[in-house]
């Protein structure tokens, strides 16, 4: 297995579609990623064992997208010491609220970052992760900055007039 910096995983391959946003943003950063398809309910000891080797890779953040219960992240977060981020997926029934309220709702000592429901919340996912690699990284740093201030610009650059 190849050294990464980021793992994305998803408890669906239904789940790519909102998991791709975050896979945009490292791909325009550069940052290496892996995304995995794994199940805390159908896949376990598969989803246990990829959690724990992730540090031996090299990989500084986890991201985790699931829908319904949720259970992707807090499972991830269980077996390693890595910042998991977890992305609530807008699945069905309950419009990914269910969702939400799982990965908000970690035990004390297993702590789950929480981002909003769907794409959006994938791609702040990976923003946050360049954020916390950019404590190391000047050059993912100054990439945050000319990102910033392009979306300074295109705010500026509105004219309602």
């Amino acid at each position: 297995m190849r050294d990464i910096q980021v793992a994305v995983m998803m408890g669906s391959k239904s789940d790519l579609s909102v998991m791709e946003e975050a896979a945009g943003v490292f791909k325009e950063f550069g940052v290496s990623f892996e995304m995995k398809v794994l199940s805390a309910h159908r896949t376990p000891k598969e989803t246990a064992a990829y959690a724990e080797q992730l540090k031996s890779r090299g990989a500084k953040a986890v991201i985790c997208g699931a829908g319904v219960s949720a259970a992707l992240a807090g499972v991830v977060a269980a077996h390693t010491d890595l910042p998991v981020i977890g992305v609530p997926i807008d699945a069905a029934p309950l419009s990914g609220l269910d969702a939400l309220l799982s990965t908000v709702q970690m035990p004390p000592g297993v702590p789950v970052a929480a981002m909003a429901i769907g794409k959006a919340g994938a791609k702040n996912a990976a923003l946050f992760v360049l954020r916390i690699l950019a404590t190391q990284d000047k050059t993912i740093e100054k990439k945050l900055e000319g990102f910033k201030e392009e979306q300074r610009r295109k705010i500026l650059e509105i004219d309602l007039n």
